[in-house]
């Protein structure tokens, strides 16, 4: 009989608790180890027993969950689960979380329709399950804002190759678990003028904005939360708003994306493999496709379809991944063509674009 995953549940307030442990109870891969109304109780559980995954609230009185992630993270590293309101203070509270050592965050459980209920349950369910596989290090504080030192040696020499560009190829990328530190990396080490990007990255719903601001900032390309009809150009990254499915289409020579709401495909929305699958329809050979971290196989049947299409296709390899699920069942599919650590990722999209 496989092993529950055993789930330490951290908020404030008594129904979030009561609602974390109804959720996640309701999975028979999850056990609930105990419950904590602050980092204090919660660091007390913890000393008697060590959980596989703690979700952890972001506003707590007492000790705020930041600080609590830190604790845990440079102590003694533990899976953890951020849960976060959709207010734009937590939203960029939660994703400073993520560079912390926070695995994924999750959107509070909050009263809607059936289906919103039904897929709530899922994501919270599969983002612990995620977190229980994902590879957890020692948080040191130096690391979170030490510059990527190699970023500029790598892309120094494809620069000049990236001027003579074709303005007809375009880059998309699929990631899930652990991808938003992934990406971070990516995307920093791309150049001004490298080719236009369309990104899936699943997240809940009103934390893309946060994430393509902060991204923004750090990168010198621009990155934006798409808007339906907005064009794909050289040196932007357009990423999928959370909730919404993201389309890549093309009219004549102009790539755009379309915004489209619809079911959860393969348990996701945005799903890669929707992404996946426009970009082998409207872009063929001329797309590149990445795909990265993550549990479970969604970009995989997408990816095989823009290998058919004649599109060059490259996975994260194991090694370098938070979680080998999304790459690993892509390459099973026989949709990738190269298989490349994190930090080479970058270079290996010019140099096949190029």
């Amino acid at each position: 009989m496989q092993k529950k995953i055993r789930v330490l549940v951290v908020d404030d307030s008594a129904v979030v608790r009561q609602t974390m442990v109804e959720i996640l109870s309701s999975d028979p891969s999850i056990e609930i180890m105990a419950t904590a109304g602050d980092p204090f109780i919660a660091a007390d559980r913890i000393r008697h027993e060590v959980p596989d995954v703690i979700t952890l609230d972001v506003e707590m009185p007492r000790m705020d969950g930041i600080t609590f992630l830190q604790k845990i993270m440079s102590q003694h590293p533990i899976p953890v689960v951020m849960c976060s309101s959709l207010t734009e203070q937590g939203s960029e509270t939660a994703l400073k979380a993520l560079e912390y050592g926070a695995v994924e965050i999750i959107q509070k459980p909050r009263l809607g329709t059936r289906e919103f209920l039904e897929e709530s349950r899922m994501r919270i369910c599969d983002a612990v399950k995620a977190a229980a596989q994902a590879r957890v290090r020692r948080f040191v504080p130096s690391r979170a804002v030490a510059p990527k030192l190699t970023a500029d040696v790598i892309m120094e020499k494809p620069k000049s190759h990236a001027m003579i560009q074709t303005t007809e190829k375009v880059v998309v990328v699929g990631a899930s678990t652990g991808g938003t530190e992934a990406l971070k990396i990516f995307l920093e080490s791309l150049p001004a003028d490298c080719p236009g990007i369309v990104i899936v990255q699943h997240m809940p719903e009103g934390f893309t904005r946060a994430f393509a601001s902060r991204l923004d900032g750090l990168c010198r390309i621009t990155v934006k939360e798409a808007a339906d009809n907005d064009t794909v150009v050289r040196g932007r990254a357009l990423i999928a708003a959370g909730n919404h499915h993201l389309l890549l289409k093309r009219s004549g020579a102009r790539y755009y994306v379309e915004i489209k709401d619809g079911p959860l495909v393969s348990r996701h929305r945005p799903s890669v493999d929707v992404l996946f699958r426009s970009a082998a329809r409207y872009a063929g050979k001329n797309a590149v496709g990445v795909i990265m971290t993550g549990m479970g196989d969604d970009g995989a049947r997408g990816m095989l379809e823009m290998k058919q299409a004649g599109a060059l296709n490259i996975a994260q390899d194991e090694a370098s991944c938070v979680v080998f699920g999304m790459p690993n069942e892509a390459i099973k599919m026989g949709g990738v063509d190269i298989v490349k650590p994190l930090d080479a990722i970058s270079r290996e999209v010019l140099k096949l674009c190029g």
